[in-house]
């Protein structure tokens, strides 16, 4: 019996081959890039209420899973944040949590209800002097603003002086950016107890 040759692939073919593969991993991670931000994996331990008032929520995640929206917090594309538990939810239009994260609150609280995105900033300098970007207004109280925001440095907000009313709910970057993207002009911001 002859043995028959092997037949040798002609080296443009492999290029050819990886070329069109590597196109194909390339419009993979495109159109999961255009989905969006994904929900966090897990969630930051609430603050408690003992905590003092410059405790940064911890970086390490303790569940295993985001924590619930709260129930009385509507329905549809919305930010939801929590007064007690010093939380924000990036609502889509399906009821599902895009994102959810700590944030540090400013001195003056919004009263719960429902309120709309009223305008944005790229930046400034907050009340407490600190450097801030992607500021999202959508309430005043007292005649103090109440807006998201997070610290161009990444710091949480120092304790503010004595007697100082301060609007801004602070977030870490990575969440202010999110919050950024997500909350333009008219979007619901739902704020629960």
């Amino acid at each position: 019996m002859r043995a028959v040759p092997a037949r040798r692939i002609p080296s443009w073919a492999w290029v050819t081959g990886l070329t069109a593969g590597a196109i194909v991993a390339v419009a993979v991670l495109a159109v999961q890039a255009e989905e969006g931000p994904q929900p966090t994996a897990a969630a930051s331990p609430r603050p408690s209420a003992s905590a003092p008032a410059d405790a940064k929520p911890s970086a390490s995640p303790t569940a295993a899973a985001p924590a619930p929206v709260p129930d009385d917090s509507g329905t549809g594309r919305r930010i939801v944040y929590s007064l007690g538990a010093k939380r924000v939810w990036l609502v889509d239009a399906s009821d599902a949590t895009r994102r959810t994260f700590a944030v540090w609150p400013g001195t003056v609280n919004p009263d719960p209800g429902s309120y709309a995105v009223s305008s944005r900033n790229d930046a400034t300098t907050g009340s407490d002097g600190v450097e801030i970007e992607h500021i999202v207004y959508f309430t005043a109280k007292s005649g103090v603003s109440i807006a998201f925001s997070n610290a161009l440095d990444g710091s949480s907000p120092p304790p503010p002086a004595e007697g100082t009313q301060t609007g801004g709910i602070r977030t870490r970057t990575a969440d202010g950016d999110a919050l950024w993207a997500f909350g333009t002009a008219g979007t619901t911001v739902v704020v629960v107890s």
